[in-house]
């Protein structure tokens, strides 16, 4: 009777840790706002560079091109095991400024508004041709300058004291 009792509590142990494994890891990054201070709070005209500063803080990243588009991006993934993780929810902020430094717009982009790019893996070709790994270890064999071994031969800015160098 022991022995039972035993087993079906080894067993339902080993279930509960199988069970708990697969409960999914969600895992925030990016900018985490406050309830005081959000990125869809920002009013156009109203704010200033110097108000969004000192409410939202410092923003994730800034436009490369559109120096005065500030970004704060938050995205929430979750992870299931030995599985990729997947993004589950994605917000971002952009506050777009005028030359005066004002809130000229506030935009917001989510997980839908993503675009899946394709990345080219081909590599641009190269005159002349590919040589194989013994040809580039053994292709200077026999192929030694022999009038630098000898010191015979004038080099620029070298310290060769060959005829006509001046030494």
């Amino acid at each position: 009777m022991v022995a039972r009792t035993v087993k079906l509590l080894l067993c339902s142990s080993a279930l509960a840790l199988g069970l708990t494994a697969c409960n999914p890891t969600l895992r925030n990054h990016g900018y985490v706002s406050s309830e005081k201070a959000k990125p869809q709070q920002v009013e156009p005209s109203v704010d200033t560079k110097a108000t969004v500063l000192a409410r939202l803080g410092n923003p994730s990243t800034k436009g490369t091109f559109e120096l005065d588009t500030w970004y704060y991006i938050s995205s929430t993934r979750e992870r299931l095991a030995y599985l990729r993780p997947v993004n589950q929810e994605r917000q971002i902020t952009a506050v777009v400024f005028n030359e005066d430094g004002q809130v000229q717009a506030v935009a917001e982009y989510g997980l839908d508004d993503g675009r899946i790019v394709n990345f080219v893996g081909r590599e641009t070709p190269t005159r002349g041709r590919e040589l194989s790994v013994l040809e580039q270890i053994f292709g200077t064999v026999g192929r030694l300058p022999t009038d630098r071994l000898t010191g015979q031969q004038n080099i620029p800015g070298g310290g060769t004291t060959g005829p006509g160098s001046g030494r």
